[in-house]
């Protein structure tokens, strides 16, 4: 009887502390990147993957299929501010069309971390990026200096209203004309956002400029799919390793060109870093933890010199596979 009791009142006691340790429901993030097939766009999805599990916050991945699908940006925006996730990490695609839309989010008391691009609307809580104009002078200098400081360079730009490669542009363009002997021939034309629209947009811009004559010294593109485009182009008309070329990003077959001698450089952001900060800020700000409102992420430049480091292999070999499952 008496055994009863105490296992009647332990039991009592369990049943009693049951509500108390529940555990808070977890913290759910919408993660919006501009894009989802370019490498980049994988390399910041497993760095928001890594932050989650570290965090402790539930990640919903989920962007446009390609760089160029603006309503479907804006559509995700307003669909997670309609499902009332906890919190919103958005790279923009337009640094005007996605400002009411974050603007909405915000009022609905569903803050917002803007990542790789700037926003005109100033109402998010941190701005995680690198440092683009920077990392554009960074590649103007570099180009100066293989071409003597002197010769003609072409810009093929990427899009209008992307803040990020614009910022990229102008860092370039500000850095180069610090030269009295570089011309700049071509500043206006743009590839788009994927490497068939670049690869097209390059090819005309070759031709008009009579590259083949001999005519351009130096070339920039400000990321992945301008740079591959142009790639390409230079390749068709047997240009590549003629002309100094500078791009931004990397892929396998970017690297490629870099060990072959076709690409001169390309300056490289660090992605999974990107992700993963943008994440943890917009989880500490949620558990009132206090954030930078401007979290530089850094630029490197890579060349065939300095490829093989370890340094610069972790960097442009991200391991995917342990955040993402795949190689």
């Amino acid at each position: 009887m008496c055994l009863c009791v105490v296992l009647g009142t332990a039991c009592k006691k369990k049943a009693d502390a049951g509500p108390t340790a529940e555990k808070p429901p977890a913290l759910r993030l919408a993660v919006i990147p501009k894009g989802t097939t370019h490498e980049f766009w994988k390399a910041v999805h497993a760095g928001a993957v890594k932050a989650a599990r570290e965090a402790h916050v539930d990640v919903v991945w989920k962007g446009p299929l390609k760089e160029d699908d603006l309503k479907s940006q804006v559509d995700l925006v307003q669909s997670f501010t309609a499902q009332g996730v906890s919190g919103i990490v958005l790279a923009p695609l337009n640094d005007t069309a996605l400002a009411a839309p974050v603007k909405a989010a915000v009022d609905a008391k569903i803050p917002v971390v803007i990542f790789d691009s700037d926003l005109k609307d100033k109402s998010y809580v941190s701005f995680v990026a690198t440092d683009n104009r920077a990392a554009g002078a960074l590649a103007g200098e570099r180009l100066a200096k293989l071409m003597n400081g002197k010769g003609n360079v072409l810009v093929l730009r990427y899009q209008e209203g992307s803040a990020s490669t614009t910022n990229r542009e102008e860092g370039f363009l500000a850095a180069i004309r610090k030269f009295p002997d570089i011309k700049v021939v071509s500043d206006n034309r743009f590839g788009g956002a994927t490497t068939e629209s670049a690869h097209a947009a390059s090819e005309n811009l070759l031709l008009a400029q009579n590259a083949a004559k001999g005519t351009i010294d130096g070339i920039f593109t400000p990321n992945e799919s301008t740079t591959f485009g142009m790639l390409l182009a230079l390749q068709k008309a047997e240009l590549a390793g003629k002309v100094h070329f500078i791009g931004f990003d990397s892929s396998d077959k970017l690297l490629n060109a870099v060990s072959a001698g076709q690409i001169d450089a390309l300056v490289l952001q660090d992605p999974l870093k990107m992700g993963y900060l943008a994440v943890k800020t917009l989880a500490a700000h949620l558990r009132s933890e206090p954030v930078e409102p401007r979290i530089d992420t850094g630029a490197t430049l890579v060349d065939k010199q300095n490829l093989p480091s370890p340094e610069i292999q972790s960097l442009v070999k991200p391991d995917l596979k342990q955040w993402l499952g795949e190689p």
